[in-house]
């Protein structure tokens, strides 16, 4: 048994040349796991910005999409969970790739451990610009609204946000996001959320995240930890469970590392 975790990807970001270089990694990663993965959760913001018109997806990614088509046709189940950079992904990758899409927190049990997953943007206390932000594009008729505008003009218009974003000039100029940095993640609000869930739901062994991009493994009490999956921009970090323990890896230059 593997189960492989991996998130924050922002495929698109800062521009053409640096996105296909992270994903023709990611596709070096997924060949790689997918020859003894029993599950892969992809865990949010796989792309900086994505938006499914009734007839049109967002050009590119094409090496992407065919190697997790190859690795669903084997038969390896892969779940998608939507992050704050992809909400607006709806049936396509259920309906061309076999990709089961999750919009909400999900509990899986394995070998007896239980995980929480979700990919973590809106949970925890305080928040609340963001948390009514995303009611707004949640809204059903704000989506209907936006498919009205051309793709070419939409897209365009959201990719010219993100590659001024944090995370686009990251990536450009070759930095690496760590707790090195001075983010302290037990003191965040993504930790105190799992604090707090413990209290009524004891039995969780692992909190996994995506969102916040700092590779984090942490205890929470005596038997829960907080996995926080980092990024594919500055840390190329990934976790495994190979039914007995948790690791928090990274991937760079075609090996494996254990961080």
């Amino acid at each position: 048994m593997k189960i492989y975790f991996a998130s924050d990807f922002h495929l698109g970001i800062p521009d053409h040349a640096s996105s296909l270089k992270r994903e023709k990694l990611l596709v070096q990663w997924l060949d790689l796991v997918c020859h003894d993965a029993t599950e892969i959760y992809l865990m949010g913001d796989v792309f900086d910005f994505w938006f499914e018109y009734k007839t049109v997806v967002p050009k590119g990614f094409t090496r992407l999409f065919g190697k997790l088509a190859e690795i669903t046709d084997r038969g390896v189940p892969v779940y998608l969970f939507r992050g704050n950079h992809d909400i607006w992904a709806f049936d396509y990758f259920q309906q061309e790739i076999g990709i089961e899409l999750h919009r909400e927190a999900v509990i899986r049990e394995w070998n007896g451990k239980r995980f929480f997953l979700a990919h973590g943007d809106g949970l925890g206390p305080g928040d609340k610009g963001y948390k009514f932000l995303k009611r707004v594009f949640e809204f059903k008729p704000n989506q209907w609204l936006f498919r009205w505008i051309h793709p070419d003009i939409g897209t365009r218009l959201a990719l010219f946000f993100s590659r001024r974003s944090r995370y686009a000039n990251v990536v450009r100029d070759e930095k690496q996001i760590s707790t090195n940095g001075g983010i302290d993640i037990s003191k965040e609000r993504l930790f105190d959320f799992a604090a707090d869930f413990l209290k009524s739901d004891p039995s969780i062994d692992y909190f996994i995240f995506g969102h916040r991009h700092v590779p984090a493994n942490l205890p929470l009490n005596g038997k829960s930890r907080f996995v926080n999956l980092g990024d594919w921009i500055g840390n190329y970090s990934y976790a495994v469970f190979d039914g007995e323990e948790l690791k928090l890896m990274t991937y760079r230059s075609g090996e494996a590392e254990l961080i």
